[in-house]
């Protein structure tokens, strides 16, 4: 949906109605006022209501993504820089600032929940040209990701030393991937998972 008529007593009555049906705020919208109020006879024979058509304007997801971070940010009085860069794999945002570590949480848990949320909130009324946006908190996937392929070879050293299995600690479905990468075309190792979310593990072991 990307109009809807409305009628009302006055045009913000209807106007009210028309945000409430499309689910959106007013600075998101277009409104034309089809019809004025009028008040007939005597006040009140053949009174006319307001009507009013009220569009969705054209969406910019990367430009919504960025206000709905904006947002957040503000509410938690938190004073940070968004460069935006591209890459393969989509729009990046990162963000730069001091303090910034409440933006990452463990092993960047709350960092993902905000990625996650900026992208439902950049393609909510997005039908194509749906955009895929990362969030980063000053280069923090890049050295995440470096972290996790250290781990993982000194952890499969270990699994053909003592030939036992290793079970790593819970990770999100990214940084298990990054697991099973670094260790892709090591032939003496197999990787796996095992576990339901949110508690799905890495488990190293050796191939038989």
């Amino acid at each position: 949906m990307t109009a809807v008529e409305k009628i009302g007593k006055t045009i913000e009555e209807a106007v009210s109605l028309a945000l409430a049906e499309l689910g959106v705020s007013e600075k998101r919208v277009d409104i034309e006022v089809i019809e004025s109020p009028s008040k007939g006879l005597f006040g009140f024979i053949g009174t006319k209501p307001a009507k009013v058509r009220v569009s969705l304007k054209k969406i910019d997801p990367v430009a919504v993504a960025k206000e709905f971070m904006q947002d957040i940010f503000s509410q938690m009085k938190l004073d940070v820089l968004i460069e935006k860069m591209t890459s393969e794999e989509g729009i990046v945002f990162n963000l730069r600032g001091k303090d910034l570590g409440i933006l990452i949480g463990k092993h960047g848990q709350t960092l993902d929940a905000l990625q996650y949320l900026t992208n439902l909130a950049a393609n909510r009324d997005v039908d194509q040209d749906r955009v895929r946006i990362v969030v980063d908190v000053e280069d923090y996937r890049k050295r995440r990701e470096e972290t996790l392929y250290r781990l993982a070879e000194r952890l499969a050293d270990k699994v053909k030393r003592r030939g036992e299995r290793v079970v790593l600690e819970p990770m999100s479905r990214h940084e298990r991937k990054i697991i099973h990468m670094a260790l892709q075309d090591d032939k003496r190792i197999s990787t796996y998972s095992e576990g339901e979310e949110p508690f799905r593990k890495v488990v190293i072991a050796l191939k038989r």
